[in-house]
């Protein structure tokens, strides 16, 4: 082999180094660049949503102005981004014959941090709902979000575990070693979470499905799991009287629209408000108290009515680039636990994306699930901005300049 050329063991190609730093830059800065476009569309849209009509307190000091927090926190998100982006993946690989496993103690601190959330004192309960571990005063203070740690947890343990070991067949296809510790694991993530936010739930337990078929589990064990788990999933929909009439009311929005059917309906008012072309920035109406949740879950429709089809258009087509370029780093991986943990956090910002939009049209019951990097919020952009920055490091070690014709699937 030539001196200015490298071989990956997983793919046997041969690739310039010279050329595989300048591909693997160039995705990871366009895997920042999408993000830092939503997050900047993110905040123009919170600072129009936070409009009031009611005098703003002269003692609040700027910096807790919910726009001046947001921008805050998104500097963090990009800043926490772009570190996390030269920060080698591979530390969260499974090392056997280690007692202490990076990542198994990532998802263990997720876990203690979701129980801490029904602690007094520490949890705090935000419109009906404890998901939030509160420091400071209540007024000023920063509200951390563990769901939103597990969502990374969750990913990273499941792509260590499946490949720990080298064998056939995969790891994840044999009952003790795989079928079962991946279904503990996605149990308890699911199940942790499930207890106050019941949307996540769901979206940790699919996409902990479809990591587990990615590494090569069978179908028919996922069948057999499906079972349970939607008896699991079932049981947290039931757990709280107000799922239950958010999914019957999703039915018949029209029959009560002061009512049960209130925030649908003014979801769609919001989003036909707009027309076309939009109102434009800051000349929406329904943020005025009309549209609940405006500045985080309901976000998309603010979207819609200022900045009209246009302004939609662009939001979903960033989303679908970044799903692109998701697609493009798992395939250039040269190892598999990078292929699966980008996988992972694709699948996770594509999914949690869809499901707000398709509340927000009234396609699908509602649930409180932010539209990733566009909704306010802190943990949220910032644990985001660490997704975005984990894939623009597997990136950086892609093989993105291959030979025609190489079969990198073995």
């Amino acid at each position: 082999m030539r001196a200015d050329s490298i071989e990956f063991p997983m793919t046997g190609a041969a690739m310039p180094v010279p050329a595989l730093r300048v591909r693997g830059r160039t995705h990871a800065s366009i895997l920042v660049g999408i993000a830092a476009a939503l997050m900047t569309i993110g905040l123009l849209m919170t600072f129009s949503a936070s409009a009031s009509l009611a005098p703003p307190d002269p003692n609040r000091p700027i910096w807790a102005a919910p726009t001046m927090r947001q921008f805050i926190f998104i500097l963090l998100g990009l800043i926490v981004m772009i570190a996390v982006s030269h920060a080698p993946y591979r530390i969260w690989r499974w090392r056997p014959g280690r007692r202490l496993q990076p990542a198994m103690l990532l998802f263990v601190l997720a876990l203690i941090l979701l129980g801490c959330v029904f602690v007094p004192g520490v949890g705090v309960v935000k419109n009906g709902a404890r998901r939030w571990i509160q420091f400071g005063p209540a007024q000023y203070g920063i509200g951390f979000q563990p769901s939103e740690l597990m969502k990374l947890a969750m990913v990273i343990l499941l792509a260590a575990w499946f490949t720990s070991r080298r064998s056939a067949p995969p790891l994840a296809a044999r009952l003790k070693t795989g079928v079962w510790p991946a279904c503990l694991v996605i149990t308890l993530a699911a199940g942790a979470v499930g207890i106050e936010d019941f949307g996540t739930a769901a979206l940790l337990a699919a996409i902990g499905g479809m990591m587990f078929l990615a590494a090569g589990g069978r179908i028919g064990d996922v069948l057999m799991l499906a079972v349970p788990a939607g008896f699991g999933l079932w049981q947290l929909l039931i757990s709280k009287p107000y799922r239950i009439e958010r999914l019957t009311a999703f039915t018949r929005i029209w029959e009560d629209p002061l009512g049960k059917g209130y925030h649908q309906v003014q979801s769609l008012c919001t989003i036909a408000s707009g027309g076309w072309w939009g109102r434009g920035i800051g000349e929406g109406i329904q943020k005025y108290g009309y549209l609940p949740e405006s500045r985080t879950d309901s976000i998309f429709a603010v979207v819609c009515e200022e900045l009209g089809m246009p302004g939609a258009v662009l939001v979903i087509a960033l989303f679908l680039a970044l799903l692109w370029m998701g697609r493009r780093v798992m395939l250039a991986c040269p190892d598999r636990f990078g292929q699966l943990v980008a996988l992972g956090i694709t699948l996770m910002l594509g999914m949690q994306a869809a499901m707000n939009i398709a509340v927000v049209t009234v396609s699908v019951p509602t649930k409180g699930i932010a539209l990733p990097f566009v909704s306010a919020g802190g943990s949220g952009v910032v644990l985001l901005g660490v997704m975005v920055g984990v894939l623009a490091n597997i990136a950086r070690n892609g093989v993105f300049d291959e030979a025609p014709g190489t079969d990198r699937s073995s």
